[in-house]
Parts: C-alpha cells; sequence; structure tokens
C-alpha cells in the first residue's frame, strides 16, 4: 500500500510539535515537516535532533515557500543541517535566486511545480527549463496545484509523462481559487484517479489537506481511494 501522510503545516499553524502529536495515533506513515515560512525555518531546525520521528517510514522538509535574496545564504546553511539526514528538502523554485548554491543538494533538492500564483514552475515546459538548470534534481508533484493551472488535468498528465522518474513524493489536496489547501472533495479525487496510472506505487503521499484532528485518517483513507488506478472511478461510473 502506498505511504500517505501530512504536512505539519496543514495541520498544525507554526506548530509542528502539536502537528506530530496530532499524528501520533492515526494511519499516518509518512511526514513532511514544514517550514513555509522564513522565520518557521531555524527554529524547526534547530529542533531537528529532538524530533521522535521513528513513526514515520518516510520523512520529508519542506523549505520557506518564499525566500528573499537576503536571507539565501542563511536559508542554504540551514538546510545543509536537514541534508545530513538525508530527506528529501521541497522547494519552490522561484524561492531560487543563486541556482549554483542549491544545485549541490543534488536529488535531495526536490522541485515543486506550481500554483496560478507564481510566476515559474506550472507547466512542463516551465519545469524542463528549471530541470535543465538541476539535472541532479528530484520531483514533488502537487497534484492539487496541476488542477488548478489545468482543471482538465492534460498538463498534469503532460508533466509526469515527462518527469516520472524523478518523482520523490506527491502532494495531494484540494486546492481551492484562492490556492488554499481544502480536503479532497469526490470531484478531486476523480481528477487524481485520472493521473494515478502514472504515480508509481512507491511513490509516498503528503497531504495538505486542512483538516481537523478527528478527520486525519479519513483523508487518508480518501487520498488512498483517489490514488488507486482501479477503484474510484468504477464507483464513480467515470
Amino acid at each position: 500500500m502506498r505511504c500517505v501522510g501530512f504536512s505539519t503545516g496543514a495541520l498544525a499553524f507554526r506548530d509542528f510539535r502539536r502537528a506530530l502529536r496530532m499524528l501520533a495515533d492515526t494511519d499516518a506513515c509518512a511526514i513532511e515537516l514544514s517550514a513555509l515560512r522564513q522565520e518557521e525555518l531555524a527554529p524547526l531546525v534547530a529542533e531537528l535532533d529532538n524530533l521522535d520521528l521513528r513513526k514515520f517510514d518516510y520523512i520529508a522538509f519542506h523549505a520557506p515557500s518564499s525566500i528573499e535574496h537576503p536571507f539565501e545564504p542563511l536559508a542554504i546553511e540551514l538546510l545543509q543541517r536537514v541534508a545530513v539526514h538525508n530527506w528529501p528538502i521541497v522547494v519552490h523554485p522561484d524561492a531560487i535566486h543563486t541556482p549554483r548554491e542549491w544545485a549541490h543538494f543534488g536529488n535531495l533538492l526536490c522541485i515543486e511545480n506550481m500554483d496560478k500564483r507564481k510566476p515559474v514552475g506550472q507547466t512542463a515546459e516551465d519545469l524542463g527549463t528549471i530541470f535543465d538548470q538541476f539535472p541532479d534534481a528530484s520531483f514533488c508533484f502537487d497534484i492539487g496545484h496541476a488542477r488548478q493551472v489545468d482543471p482538465t488535468m492534460s498538463e498534469a498528465i503532460a508533466i509526469l509523462h515527462r518527469f516520472q522518474s524523478r518523482l520523490k513524493q506527491l502532494h495531494v489536496s484540494e486546492v481551492n481559487a484562492q490556492s488554499k489547501h481544502d480536503p479532497l472533495s469526490l470531484e478531486s479525487m476523480i481528477a487524481i484517479s485520472r493521473v494515478s496510472r502514472l504515480i508509481p506505487p512507491n511513490v509516498p503521499a503528503i497531504l495538505e489537506s486542512r483538516v481537523e484532528e478527528e478527520c486525519i485518517d479519513e483523508e487518508i483513507r480518501n487520498a488512498l481511494s483517489a490514488l488507486n488506478p482501479e477503484g474510484l472511478l468504477a464507483i464513480a461510473g467515470d
């Protein structure tokens, strides 16, 4: 079965310890430690060795989604302390100002495709230009972003065909018109199922859905159904 878990930032705003407590008794087997804002990065990195992550088979780290140019050297220095754990580091392409300084992360640098708000990284063609700069980088495919950019999922299919070999992890949620991450609806689950055959079953899924603690396992079950190449389409009659 695919390994599915949550982003700490989705569950508990600015409180990774609370998010870990919320996941303690759930079916989650994956975790993404999230420092989506610059000011969250140093405190989270400082606590990495004190966190009990034994529950999780897959661990990733999300770098700040926006990095100011003067902060970039410190961000890279801090993320080097993440890299020693051999965890993928998810990075938004527009947060990178000095590509040569990021290239040394190799395949731990996990580039994510973007939503409508961002100036780069939305299409297969655009991602190709980015990966030309980082030939060793891996790929975090955000299905919700891809669906927001193109609800027909044609661009999602193009992205997966082109970059499947780089695929390290998924981001899964419903992304609304304001680019916020909502729980999965039936419509979003059907959209995900249309591309699920292009996603190898060993690729872990990180949920970014904003849900209450009592809904965590239900959201995991919904994601597993959506990512099943067989079941959901038959149920939906699609």
